[in-house]
């Protein structure tokens, strides 16, 4: 769904490049335990038909390139086609993100007539695992089938995952079937505490438990290059760490550039709201980030003089730095990374500044003895886009995990029986490349030390 764009233009932001992501409406006819907008029923007063499209002519001006409608459920709002195909008549690029539930042959050909250019649909496991996150039988089914419909009338597309502690060991198994399926690139994103998945924290990864999950998807995206399927992560998954390079690649095995650069939110991504709410990224809390409504002002004022929107304008200057704090303050790689994604530090702290789902920090970590633990503190309140609050605190890294029956490991992942994998081998693989890691980390940091 990411698409990567210039951020160039960052001293004349109303002409700058820009990817923007619109909710056209919050209304959904699927029920995931996992969604950060709690979507289901349309927003309260939702844009009309006519603000909707001044809206499209407002982002061309500015310089948007590429707008990407999603909901809730995109298509449920009445005029969607028509927001569609003046996107495209203004000159950007119109693409789309679906669960895929009730898109027929039609609706995929007047997709395709609308100018539509390419899609994701989201799956979050195979079958079993993504209908009860999805929160309908028969959800897997129809997303696979609105592939079908799109492969045949001729749309492009690709899928988008979640990773939590149900998906993650189907990983493999969900590979093959989106590879099958003729997808072409896979965006991976890490499930973090918003809206409906702060409610159900107990499938969120703990950080300890990304050691295990990069080496499978480094696996994954190596087949991926031979076989056709770019895998590639979203913005609040990676981190330095030994895998960066190739999963940020896409699909370009020499892109010199293939590494984390920073949030984007606001330089070179925005997101919009069905109200007319506009912020730096679609997945920022509303309510901390918002930085007003086009109801109230031009898209072009908001973008220039809104804090909410150009937080991320002090990148490279001695105050980049200035809102991070407990690892992150200390890492290497602070200048640069800046904190990574703001939106999976605030919901899991209340601030942004601490990101912790970080490869790069998990083996740090890891080589000094010790993992972290994340803990529920404080509810969300039940509102789109809110979050609670998590405490973090430190183990032994070989401290028990308790009774904890989710616990992701690489003796639970899941192989496709087409590939002939020697399960044990695999995970004596992957554990061995874990180990690796770390002692390649512990290395790295004693060689800093005496320095």
């Amino acid at each position: 769904m990411d698409s990567v764009l210039s951020s160039s233009h960052t001293n004349h932001p109303r002409k700058r490049q820009c990817y923007a992501v619109w909710e056209i409406t919050l209304k959904c006819n699927l029920a995931c335990t996992h969604c950060g907008s709690r979507a289901g029923d349309a927003r309260s007063q939702e844009l009309t038909t006519a603000e909707a499209l001044d809206l499209v002519r407002q982002m061309a001006d500015v310089g948007i390139t590429e707008v990407t409608l999603i909901g809730g459920e995109a298509f449920l709002r009445h005029d969607w086609l028509e927001i569609a195909r003046e996107i495209v008549r203004c000159g950007m690029v119109c693409s789309m993100t679906t669960g895929g539930y009730g898109i027929n042959l039609t609706t995929a050909q007047r997709m395709k007539d609308a100018g539509i250019s390419h899609l994701s649909v989201s799956v979050d496991g195979m079958q079993l695992t993504h209908d009860e996150l999805r929160g309908k039988v028969g959800s897997w089914r129809q997303a696979f089938a609105t592939m079908g419909h799109l492969r045949e009338v001729g749309i492009p597309f690709g899928a988008n995952t979640q990773v939590n502690r149900h998906s993650a060991p189907e990983f493999p198994l969900l590979y093959q079937a989106l590879l099958e399926a003729g997808a072409r690139a896979w965006q991976i994103q890490m499930t973090v505490p918003m809206g409906n998945a702060a409610d159900n924290s107990e499938m969120l990864l703990q950080p300890a438990e990304l050691l295990a999950f990069h080496p499978l998807l480094a696996h994954l995206a190596q087949r991926g290059h031979r076989e056709g399927l770019i895998v590639q992560p979203g913005n609040n998954f990676g981190y330095y760490g030994p895998y960066d390079r190739l999963l940020r690649s896409f699909g370009r095995p020499n892109n010199e550039w293939a590494f984390w650069r920073g949030c984007a939110a606001g330089l070179a991504t925005i997101g919009i709201e069905a109200d007319g709410v506009i912020k730096g990224c679609p997945s920022l809390p509303t309510s901390a980030y918002s930085g007003g409504n086009i109801r109230d002002h031009s898209l072009a004022e908001i973008l220039l003089e809104r804090e909410e929107l150009t937080f991320n304008l002090n990148a490279g200057t001695d105050q980049a730095t200035d809102h991070l704090w407990g690892f992150c303050k200390t890492c290497d790689f602070a200048e640069l990374c800046r904190g990574a994604c703001n939106w999976t530090a605030h919901v899991f702290f209340d601030r942004r500044g601490n990101n912790p789902y970080c490869h790069h920090r998990s083996l740090v970590q890891a080589a000094q003895g010790v993992r972290e633990h994340l803990t529920l503190l404080r509810k969300a309140d039940g509102l789109p886009f809110d979050n609670g609050e998590f405490g973090i605190t430190e183990l032994p890294l070989d401290a028990p995990w308790q009774d904890d029956p989710l616990h992701f490991t690489v003796g639970r992942i899941q192989w496709p029986e087409a590939w002939q994998v020697d399960t044990t081998a695999m995970s004596q693989q992957l554990t061995a490349e874990i180990q690796h890691n770390i002692d390649n980390t512990f290395n790295a940091l004693n060689t800093r030390e005496a320095a």
